[in-house]
Formats: structure tokens, sequence, C-alpha cells
């Protein structure tokens, strides 16, 4: 009789528990929400700029307040747009839910991230320590968000830090994970954004899938390392640099940890149409040798890479590029880097692009391309050697302010390489493979600075 009325506790309690458990809805945290007036800089209808006096909510207090309380979030859709002044932080084993109308917008000068995780800190000075606290199994669905880069001038939100006081050097993502396993960002549309749309670093064992870019001004998917085991999946879209970037090594002021990516599938990447918007349509992936400040070097290679289902992709950068913001003698790569085992497959041009490859390689397989554009003499998918190219910054004519892009006086070894089915449309037949690879062998131009660039001394290397 014991157990039988212990049951039918258990039994009668269940529902009142799963009641008692039920997250409340976002409504409910109302009273946190703060209404403010700013104003913001918007184009009109014929492309001249605006200032639009804006009273709104402020969501953060009360969005933060419900994910403490239950562990989760979901945002409803509405006519308005939810603001944010900061970012929304969660801690393992959270999730944050959005429809996929509701537009989550950073309010104008926050200069901040919009969601993150909990550990995020600065490792940029040093290797980053096996034992490094992880935050885990944190998942992120939905939503439109923006930082409100409608203009140049960006309202004020030019960089996605982790905080507003003592933000980890380095960050800069609308969303940010670093330090982090087992986490996923899904369905997420990124609008008229100056920071990546999804940063992480330190990261293993993630998922980043269905991303869609619009109108947006940095990196779509953008991943620094150490990182591993990681799936990224169908960004499409609007991007004005590189639609995915898997940077090892790093430029200092975008980079807030350092080390090898390995065992990375890009699957199913989609680049903007062409005669629609001028975007970059790039995949960028970047090994190097850092060099600390205290002397110490950290090779960063890229290891075990998969890219499949890859279309109108313009440009594979696989080059060495010193730092352009912060000045190529101050941050650099100590020589070229290193990539073992990059698989491309199942790629599609229907306009010209190329693999361009400044780094040493082994193991790299290229298998199953459709080449759907007009082939002309001068087009090879495949580039191996350094590249030359002539920066005029505020395109000045003045020589002395002129300066290099890439890294022409350094050579690239590659090996072990594998082509198959290259083909042109309507063809079971393989483009020869002379007009599939190009090496490359720079020459000094003696007549710079009266033409550009100025080329170099290095060149590429196939051991075939």
């Amino acid at each position: 009789m014991k157990h039988t009325l212990t049951f039918l506790t258990a039994v009668l309690l269940a529902p009142l528990a799963a009641l008692q458990a039920a997250p409340k809805p976002l409504s409910a945290w109302q009273p946190l929400v703060r209404t403010e007036k700013w104003t913001e800089q918007w184009p009109d209808a014929a492309g001249k700029i605006e200032t639009r006096n804006v009273t709104a909510e402020v969501w953060t207090k009360a969005m933060q307040a419900a994910l403490d309380a239950d562990g989760k979030l979901h945002i409803p859709a509405r006519a308005q747009p939810y603001y944010l002044d900061g970012p929304l932080i969660l801690k393992s084993g959270q999730k944050l839910s959005a429809d996929p109308t509701a537009e989550i917008r950073l309010k104008p000068g926050s200069n901040t991230c919009m969601v993150r995780n909990e550990h995020v800190v600065a490792l940029n000075t040093k290797p980053v320590l096996a034992d490094q606290q992880l935050d885990t199994d944190i998942a992120i669905e939905g939503g439109i968000w923006t930082t409100l880069a409608t203009t140049v001038a960006n309202n004020g939100n030019h960089l996605g830090l982790s905080s507003k006081v003592n933000p980890a050097f380095g960050t800069h993502g609308v969303i940010l994970l670093q330090n982090v396993r087992h986490v996923s960002v899904r369905n997420v549309t990124v609008r008229q954004s100056k920071a990546f749309g999804v940063h992480l670093a330190n990261a293993h064992e993630f998922t980043v899938e269905n991303i869609t870019l619009e109108e947006h001004r940095r990196d779509g998917v953008h991943v620094n390392g150490p990182a591993s085991d990681g799936l990224i999946r169908g960004v499409r879209g609007d991007s004005h640099d590189d639609d995915v970037a898997l940077n090892a090594w790093e430029w200092k002021n975008y980079a807030p940890s350092y080390g090898p990516i390995e065992r990375i599938v890009v699957e199913d990447i989609t680049g903007w149409p062409e005669d629609e918007h001028e975007g970059n349509n790039a995949i960028r992936i970047l090994p190097g040798v850092k060099r600390f400040d205290d002397g110490t070097t950290l090779d960063c290679p890229i290891r075990d890479i998969t890219l499949r289902r890859i279309t109108d992709i313009r440009h594979f950068k696989i080059y060495d590029q010193p730092n352009l913001e912060l000045g190529r003698d101050n941050d650099f790569s100590i020589g070229v880097g290193t990539v073992k085992n990059l698989r491309f497959e199942d790629l599609t041009f229907n306009r010209p692009g190329q693999i361009e490859l400044h780094a040493n390689i082994d193991g790299l397989t290229i298998h199953n391309v459709q080449v759907n554009h007009p082939i002309t003499p001068d087009w090879h998918l495949l580039a191996i050697g350094p590249l030359s190219q002539t920066y005029k910054r505020g395109k000045s004519e003045d020589p002395a302010k002129w300066f290099e892009i890439f890294s022409p006086d350094l050579d690239c070894t590659v090996r072990n390489v594998r082509l198959s089915g290259v083909r042109p449309r309507d063809t079971q037949t393989d483009l020869p493979i002379e007009q599939v690879v190009k090496v490359i062998e720079l020459q000094p131009n003696p007549d710079y600075p009266k033409t550009t660039p100025k080329g170099g001394t290095g060149k590429g290397i196939w051991i075939r």
C-alpha cells in the first residue's frame, strides 16, 4: 500500500511540477523593458542619408532575466523590432530561440556583440591552454539580427566586442562563441552588420547551419583557432567580405586566440548573384605562424578540411596576407602557413572563379568541378604561388603611401595533388591539366612605380 500511495502521489504531482517548470513567456518580463529615445541614420529612397528620431523599447535586461530564470529564452514575432544595448549572455546548457521574423536590433553606439557565451576571455597573448574552461551545450536558433550598419557610418556599431567594459581582445561578432564545446547556431539571418555574423574561437564540436546574410558588411561565419570538429552548412546571401573564413593565424585586431583548425566540413555555400549585387563571394583558409610579443611562436596549421557543394564562390583564398590595417610590418605570419589534407568537391562556377594557393600544402584533392562560364586562355582553376598587388591608400598618387597587399617574395610548396572531373558545361571530358593549374613564378617589376604591381621573387613549387 505504501508503494501504491507513493506512485499515486508522484502521478498526481507530475502535472503541477511540469506547470511550475514551464518557462514564463517573454511578455512576463515586460516591467524590465525600458523605453528610450535616440537617433538613427538610414538611407532614403534616393540613397541620401537621413536622420530619424526613434522611440523604442530596450529589451536587454528583460531577455537576460528570462534566460537567468529559466535557462532558455524564446523571442516571439511582433510588428516592432526588439532593441538590445549589450549582449545577451548564455551559460552552459542554455538555449535562445527566436521566431524567424522577429527582428532584434543593436541600439546605436552600443558597439558590442548581440549574443555570446558566458566565459569569453582574452587569449591572444599566448597559446590556449589545454584545460581552458569551456562553455558547453549552447543552442541559438532563429531571428533576424542587425547591428544597424545601414550605411558606412554604421550607427556607431563598428565592433562586435564581448562587452562594453573590459572586452576580450579580438572579439568581433554579432553572435560570439569563444571557449565553447558542443554549440550550435541555426536558421539565423544576419542583416546589415559590421561585425562577423557568427564569430567562433577556441570552439570544438560545433554546428553553424542555415545562415542568411542580408547586406552584411563583414565575414558571414568566421572561425579562429584553435578549432576542431565543426560543421558549417548552408551559408547564403550578400556578404561584403568572406562568406566563410577559417583563420588559424589571424590579424591580431580580430583574433581572440590562435591555433590549429582541424576536421571541419564546409558545405552547401552559395555566393550572391553578380547581377544583383557585387558581393565579395569568397571563402578564406588562413594558416600561419604566430609570433607573440614575448618572441615565442606558435604554428597555426589547418588540417583535414572538406569543402563541398559550393556554388558561385569566386575566390578561395588560401594565401598569405599580412595585416593591412595595423601595418604589414607590425603584424605578419612568420612565413607561409601549412595545410594538410584539403578537399574540394562538387564545385559549381557560373562565373569565373579561382582557388588561389600560397601556402605549403601536403594533400590537395579537387574533384567534380562544373565550369559553366566561357573558358578563356588565361583562366585557371588552381593558381599555385605568391600574389602581388599594390594598394594605393586613399587613391593616393604618392608611391610613398602605397603598400604591397600580399607576400610576393615567399615561396610555397605543394605536393600530393589529385585532380579529377574538372569539366566545362555539357561535356564529360576533363579539362587538360595545363588549363586547370597555373604555377606562378613572380619577377620584380622594373617599371614600378610607373606601373603596378611591384612584383617579387617568390614562386610556387608543385611536386608532381
